[in-house]
């Protein structure tokens, strides 16, 4: 009792020094309720607290006090404690290194009437690993220093403390009176009429196993299309802050044994949007193949596994990247567009982020940007990205912050003006180079270059034309001859002699077409290149000998098998001489178009 006299004197000489507690003098608390959980490498502390006034005027607001960790204080919210949950505004300033947050009510608290607020902390690198280095056998065991009273510029008449370990294994811990151990749970207090600004250390030593993993620099681009899409990338900088590995590192022991390497980290779940697609994983050397993907109902799991397990000390750089459709998050009212999406995503559980900078990259043509964040950034300043069918570039809005959580992980706004007109210009553009590019194909190919006139070249270009044309007519020659084998084929078995004289008529219609055509141009090759006008006379002679052949064996089909006017064997000698004659034309003749082409 006489201890605590002492401390409730000293706090009422401090706080009439500073000036804080003269603000509001008739608030006073009648109980907290706090939860201390320890069971990740985040300490989160979540607070109740009964206000009550006991003055004599409504008070508006009331003040929060951290005495000292306010540098490992990632996020601070409050809210009231009734069922609406609504957040409370608040203001921050420091004094002295300490840090006092001036929160504000959402309804004056007249005189003595009583309210509830909920105060949530999260602090990251406050559980320091002791031993500071561990051999890959041992279990990592940290140290947390805090203080077993709710440090408050006001009177507590009553508080209780919960510590949540997630591990039985406790080495030791502070037994300020009472205090009591259930499995991995601490219980203190209660404690009462606790006077303002007390502190009394707590100091819990156990063992934690969780992952250790910082992120110490990430990197988040998200660029904008308004052609449907929206593409983001990170680049992610991941450090283990656990417990130093001490000795080498034996991966056989590692995957043979179930308790070697507690601490170290495998693998970790990161989560992407429900719409997302695309997805990639990689580093420096190239794709990470050892990762999954799972598609939940209202997100997109990806199973991220190093290439190597992760020690206290060690680190890894990766990049991830995914595309979302832009139906989902860009909002339009003519040429107003609104982008809302996250400052940060979700990269594992209770992750911690030292330092995040996240670009914005808009549709070139973009301008009066508006941002609105969820909490306080640093915005750099605007650069511009340049990429295909760019002309001034687009521009990059920039954000910056330190020391995140999972807690912010909230959306951002983004406003900014585009005119819809601009759409078209990627179109034109292409549309105007591959205009110009067919001009310049077209003057460049009409134009002659040449000093004096090639008339050689010419003459070959001419003679090459003419050779193209006749090996044209010449293949057409042949596939009638195809058509009058076939239908030798089927005179021999249907033994209609009129059809096959029908056929016969279009036969010879085409034939002499194309036998004239290649006659005209062998007037033309006598004139320009008379060697190559020999190959393609030579070309009609043969051409004649096949054709009666042909003749020929219409002539035995038509007058002497279908009348039946031959014998069987004589029949087949008289066609394998006809068959063999043909052949042999024919090759010459193929031999004559090989030295036409």
């Amino acid at each position: 009792m006489k201890r605590l006299l002492i401390l409730h004197i000293i706090a009422i000489i401090y706080l009439a020094i500073d000036g804080v507690f003269s603000e509001n003098p008739g608030i006073k608390i009648r109980n907290v309720d706090r939860v201390i959980d320890l069971t990740t490498q985040l300490v989160k502390i979540s607070e109740v607290c009964t206000l009550e006034n006991s003055g004599n005027t409504p008070i508006k607001n009331f003040q929060y006090t951290l005495k000292d960790n306010s540098e490992n204080l990632a996020f601070f919210s409050v809210q009231s404690g009734d069922s609406s949950k609504s957040p409370l505004r608040f203001s921050e300033k420091k004094v002295s290194g300490q840090s006092t947050w001036t929160v504000e009510l959402n309804e004056p608290l007249a005189s003595g009437k009583t309210t509830v607020v909920d105060i949530d902390t999260v602090f990251s690198h406050r559980l320091v690993p002791y031993p500071s280095s561990i051999t890959q056998k041992e279990k990592q065991l940290v140290l947390f220093h805090g203080n077993h009273y709710f440090y408050s510029p006001y009177p507590v008449a009553r508080q209780t403390s919960t510590v949540n370990l997630g591990s039985k294994a406790i080495e030791s811990y502070s037994k300020l009176k009472p205090v009591s151990q259930s499995e991995s749970t601490l219980n203190y207090g209660p404690y009462e009429n606790i006077a303002p600004l007390s502190f009394e250390k707590m100091t819990i030593h156990f063992e934690n196993n969780s992952p250790f993993l910082t992120v110490t620099n990430l990197l988040r681009v998200i660029e904008v299309s308004h052609w449907g899409n929206i593409a983001v990338e990170e680049t992610v900088d991941l450090l283990h802050t656990g417990a130093v590995l001490k000795g080498p590192f034996s991966r056989y022991e590692y995957q043979r044994e179930t308790h070697s390497g507690l601490s170290s980290v495998k693998s970790f779940k990161t989560l992407l949007p429900a719409a997302a697609k695309d997805a990639y994983y990689r580093d420096e050397i190239g794709n990470i193949s050892t990762s999954h993907m799972k598609i939940l109902s209202d997100s997109v799991e990806l199973d991220l596994r190093p290439r190597f397990p992760l020690f206290g000390g060690w680190k890894t750089h990766y990049i991830i990247g995914y595309n979302v459709p832009s139906y989902e998050y860009l909002y339009n009212s003519g040429d107003d567009y609104l982008l809302r999406m996250r400052f940060i995503d979700h990269i594992f559980d209770d992750m911690i982020v030292e330092e995040v900078t996240t670009k914005i990259i808009l549709p070139e043509g973009s301008h009066n940007v508006k941002l609105q964040t969820p909490y306080p950034v640093q915005r750099l300043g605007d650069t511009f990205h340049y990429t295909y069918l760019d002309t001034k570039g687009r521009l990059v809005i920039t954000m910056h912050k330190t020391n995140l959580v999972e807690n912010h992980i909230q959306d951002f706004k983004l406003h900014y003006k585009f005119p819809r007109m601009l759409m078209l210009q990627e179109p034109l553009l292409v549309i105007a180079a591959f205009y110009l590019l067919f001009l310049l194909v077209i003057v460049y190919v009409r134009l002659d270059f040449s000093i004096t006139k090639d008339e050689a070249g010419e003459n070959r270009m001419r003679v090459a034309g003419y050779c193209e044309k006749v090996l044209a007519h010449q293949d057409k020659r042949a596939g009638l001859y195809r058509h009058f084998d076939e239908q030798l084929v089927k005179l021999k078995s249907s033994k209609d002699v009129n059809a096959f004289q029908s056929s016969m008529k279009s036969f010879n219609q085409e034939y002499k077409t194309e036998t004239s055509h290649i006659a005209e141009l062998l007037n033309k090759l006598k004139t320009d290149a008379p060697d190559i006008a020999e190959k393609v006379q030579d070309l009609q002679k043969l051409d004649k000998q096949l054709r009666d052949l042909y003749q020929q064996h219409q002539t035995l089909y038509v007058d002497k098998l279908v009348p039946g006017k031959i014998a069987r064997p004589a029949f087949v000698d008289t066609e394998n001489q006809l068959n063999r004659k043909k052949e042999e034309c024919t090759d010459k003749i193929n031999a004559i178009v090989k030295s036409l082409q």
